[in-house]
């Protein structure tokens, strides 16, 4: 078998979907795309086609190391991106071509079904989503506005009470997570974290800016509380020194920016080394969930996944959840095939990572 083609496409909202072909008519499926970097990362699977092409695409593992390793300049998100996208690819065709699905060769699921997160801003989401059998939330800082380096107060009380109003309506039984995005200071994400304790949320996530590795290991050993992070770090040797300074113990790697499918079960066997346990990042498209339940399946250190979409309007067949949990794909390779029909008015689209200054002064908040 060989590799004959690469074709990308843009998919609304902000996606980028990637078709491998071979000579033997299988096409594999990947999610290369980095959230505004779209054109830029289809740029880069472009860059990656010389050497696929006319290649046998089983050699998963094989052509990874190529890919990564013959760039003189290794790693970041866009060539990162574009090598998790091909590579979720390449693990679809060999899946298929053996009518098995790809934690099948991983050794087989750890589980019978995997368990969701959603997002829920406000306490009547949650109550809406545990009335469908969800237990398991992500929420922001609600601090009523973008937060100062040093912050008021006021500004802390405001975002605890929105927690505690969350917690009240999921009960203690619920699991209702926190994600600072990196855009809290650590002066401030300290204060933060000690007001939340009371409500403990199942997980601090990126309490700091995730580069700041030895400052958010100092903020995990002030608290109780789980810290995670993982979103943007790269490929196994981005993870080492989180887990060797213990600056998290529940690692988010994103399986279309962390180096794909078996890069990230690499990672998660690295954290299984360090008891530490995994909640993959996705807020992409229905083949980057795809991948991601292939390997949540695969692992034993899987806590809940996150998604924004189960592939209505994508899929033929799209992901059902049953009291908060999708059963285990069975189906061949990725276990999925795109509604061609239904994605023509979906190509295409120009979306840019949103631009935010601070109402004070004007000058740039992160996102």
């Amino acid at each position: 078998m060989k590799i004959t083609k690469l074709e990308t496409f843009l998919v609304k909202p902000r996606w980028l979907f990637l078709k491998v072909h071979t000579d033997e008519g299988l096409v594999g499926l990947g999610e290369p795309v980095l959230e505004g970097r779209a054109r830029t990362c289809a740029t880069a699977v472009e860059e990656l086609a010389p050497y696929l092409i006319g290649q046998d695409p089983r050699r998963v593992v094989h052509h990874w190391q190529a890919m990564y390793r013959h760039a003189f300049y290794r790693g970041g998100p866009i060539l990162c991106s574009a090598l998790s996208g091909v590579e979720q690819a390449l693990w679809d065709i060999t899946g298929k071509a053996l009518g098995v699905p790809i934690h099948q060769l991983f050794g087989g699921p750890t589980r019978d079904r995997i368990r969701l997160y959603k997002h829920a801003g406000d306490p009547q989401s949650i109550r809406d989503w545990m009335a469908k059998g969800f237990t398991a939330f992500k929420t922001g800082v609600a601090g009523g506005r973008s937060a100062r380096i040093i912050e008021t107060k006021g500004f802390v009380d405001r975002a605890v009470a929105a927690f505690a109003a969350l917690r009240e309506a999921g009960g203690p039984e619920a699991d209702i997570a926190i994600d600072f995005h990196g855009a809290i200071s650590p002066q401030t994400a300290k204060l933060l974290i000690k007001g939340l304790e009371p409500y403990q949320p199942m997980f601090i996530e990126e309490p700091c800016q995730c580069q700041n590795v030895d400052v958010m290991a100092d903020i995990a050993r002030g608290t109780h509380l789980p810290i995670a992070t993982g979103e943007r770090i790269f490929t196994k040797w981005g993870f080492r020194e989180i887990l060797e300074k213990h600056a998290a113990s529940i690692l988010q790697p994103d399986l279309c920016h962390a180096g794909g499918i078996h890069e990230t079960r690499l990672i998660a066997g690295m954290a299984e080394a360090y008891y530490a346990a995994l909640a993959p990042h996705n807020p992409l498209g229905p083949i980057s969930l795809a991948a991601c339940l292939q390997l949540d399946a695969s692992i034993p250190n899987f806590i809940a996944q996150e998604h924004t979409t189960l592939g209505e309007g994508y899929l033929k067949t799209p992901f059902v959840a049953k009291d908060g949990y999708v059963d285990v794909p069975t189906g061949p390779g990725l276990g999925i095939e795109l509604d061609e029909n239904a994605l023509a008015d979906k190509i295409d689209h120009d979306w840019r990572s949103p631009e935010l200054y601070h109402p004070d002064d004007g000058s740039v908040v992160d996102w």
